[in-house]
């Protein structure tokens, strides 16, 4: 009776033991699939997480260069800024020079004005030929003084280089003496001659405190004038000033040499005599 119940009983066993170990079979692949996925996905993430780092990097070289960038333009903001201040002082400087310029061409003017008032006054100067005046020629002993005729004058012209300061018409040392001379030996040779005082410049831009190079040649024509009047013998009458800029160059002033040669006053003596 015990031997046919156990005879019944070991396939059933059996069947439980074989289902047992085909379901840990299964479940083991099933791990195994998962543990795979798992490792996937591991890599997945440590592949993003290096990518993310860097970008993570990129980032921060993109942010030191844009810090670097943004100091550059405060540092050329900061000269711009300066160079704006440098302009507008300049700008003040000009308009003070513009300013001066004005009153100077003013002062000019009314002492042209007052110059040919004062021949006007002499009486409207009687003027007679001589024709003796090409007879003889001033002697003038300064080497860069030059003496020529020109028709029926005599032009003695005065280097601007030796009497003035360059860009003025402030005489330099020394010019006081050279046209007392230069005026000693007109008033010998041509005692009562009509003197013309004519200033000449280059074709150079004119300095900054002179709109253009006439007033320049005119003033240092008044200066002129005003020496020959207050320090020798020759009078007002006989003398008149003439500013012709750049118009009456001697030579080309293609080179610094005829340039220089251009700047000058010339004392020109006419045929006729003033009474």
């Amino acid at each position: 009776m015990r031997r046919s119940a156990r005879a019944r009983w070991l396939p059933a066993i059996a069947i439980i033991l074989t289902a047992t170990v085909v379901g840990c079979a299964e479940n083991s692949f099933v791990l195994k699939g998962q543990v795979d996925k798992l490792h996937q996905q591991q890599v997945a993430t440590a592949r993003q997480i290096q990518e993310l780092q860097t970008r993570a990097g990129g980032l921060d070289r993109d942010n030191q260069e844009l810090g670097s960038l943004l100091a550059q333009a405060r540092q050329q903001n900061k000269v711009l800024e300066d160079q704006l201040n440098v302009t507008r002082d300049q700008l003040s400087s000009v308009t003070t020079q513009l300013t001066q310029l004005r009153q100077d061409k003013k002062s000019l003017e009314q002492k042209a004005q007052t110059l040919t008032a004062s021949m006007h006054r002499q009486g409207g100067v009687t003027i007679s030929p001589n024709n003796s005046l090409l007879e003889g020629m001033p002697t003038i002993n300064y080497p860069d003084v030059s003496v020529r005729r020109d028709g029926d004058v005599i032009r003695i012209a005065l280097p601007g280089s030796v009497v003035f300061e360059e860009g003025t018409a402030k005489f330099r040392p020394g010019a006081a003496r050279l046209l007392g001379d230069v005026a000693t030996e007109l008033y010998r040779v041509y005692p009562e001659q009509m003197i013309g005082i004519e200033g000449h410049m280059d074709g150079d831009p004119s300095p900054a405190q002179w709109r253009v190079s006439h007033q320049l040649s005119l003033a240092r024509a008044a200066a002129v004038y005003d020496a020959l009047t207050t320090q020798s013998r020759l009078q007002p009458r006989q003398l008149f000033v003439a500013g012709h800029g750049a118009n009456h160059p001697l030579v080309s002033n293609a080179t610094p040499t005829g340039r220089q040669r251009n700047r000058r006053v010339e004392l020109v003596v006419y045929p006729d005599r003033a009474r």
